[in-house]
């Protein structure tokens, strides 16, 4: 065999040709000047004041990057709280165009309005500007037990050897209410709150519900004493408003109405 066959021999028997993968082109930002009209707290004058700012976003921006630039460009005083930025944490809450909203989960381009409405929450002590003082709304949280609660105390100093099994149904029981974030919008919606400032309110008992729901719990018992009282499942007059400005889709009626069936029926005595 000669070498020209060789060569042949050796050569590719086709060309892979080169590909190139372009990406398609992203639309160009929608630009708009907003006011945004903030409701400020003066911590040392005990007073509410109005404030406008004109700040430029795009349409992919949110409330909370309006209050950033405010505050990194114009006024450096305002305060509020934010952690996550992706609607995780619960930190940005406030009211936004008279609904409980997460700000970094707003855009005022979806709120059709060049006019943007900024409020701490309602229901809330104010500290400063935006940011709520949420230690009583933790205390009551506290006060349904919202962990797991086993007769045996011993359980939790030894060693296990096995897990607590759960099915998927078992889970599906609690699972909703287990996506709670604690970000005080349901708790701000809720108008037996501002009647009633002793009401645990709907954030507690769902949590009551949640842990309660649980097949590994054993402390039912002992929520169900929390919350069956005037302060507690009794004061809710099913208004909802808890259930729609929820950001997780958490049904915290549905949790009250829940425990009040067990309440009525005596279903959970564990």
């Amino acid at each position: 065999m000669s070498s020209q066959q060789v060569s042949s021999t050796l050569q590719p028997a086709t060309t892979m040709e080169k590909v190139t993968i372009t990406k398609p082109p992203l639309s160009s930002p929608i630009r708009r000047t907003y006011t945004f009209r903030v409701k400020r707290y003066d911590p040392e004058k005990g007073r509410y004041y109005w404030r406008e700012y004109k700040i430029e976003l795009t349409n992919h921006e949110t409330v909370l990057d309006g209050l950033l630039k405010i505050k990194w460009y114009q006024d450096a005083t305002l305060s509020f709280r934010y952690s996550c930025r992706m609607g995780i944490c619960g930190s940005c809450g406030m009211i936004i165009n008279g609904v409980p909203r997460l700000a970094c989960e707003t855009k005022p381009y979806d709120l059709g309005t060049d006019v943007i409405t900024v409020e701490p929450l309602s229901n809330f002590e104010p500290i400063k500007d935006l940011a709520a003082d949420f230690s009583e709304f933790f205390r009551k949280h506290r006060s349904v037990k919202p962990w797991l609660i086993r007769k045996d105390e011993t359980e939790q100093f030894e060693k296990l050897e096995s897990y607590y099994p759960q099915t998927e149904e078992q889970l599906s029981e609690y699972l909703e209410f287990a996506y709670c974030i604690k970000c005080g919008l349901c708790y701000s919606a809720c108008p037996m709150v501002f009647l009633n400032r002793d009401y645990l309110g709907p954030q507690a008992l769902a949590q009551a519900y949640r842990w309660s729901a649980d097949n590994r719990d054993e402390g039912a018992v002992l929520r169900l004493k929390v919350v069956d009282g005037e302060n507690g499942v009794w004061s809710c007059h099913y208004s909802g408003t808890c259930s729609k400005v929820c950001p997780k889709d958490v049904d915290p009626a549905l949790a009250i109405n829940l425990l009040k069936n067990w309440l009525l029926t005596s279903k959970r005595k564990r």
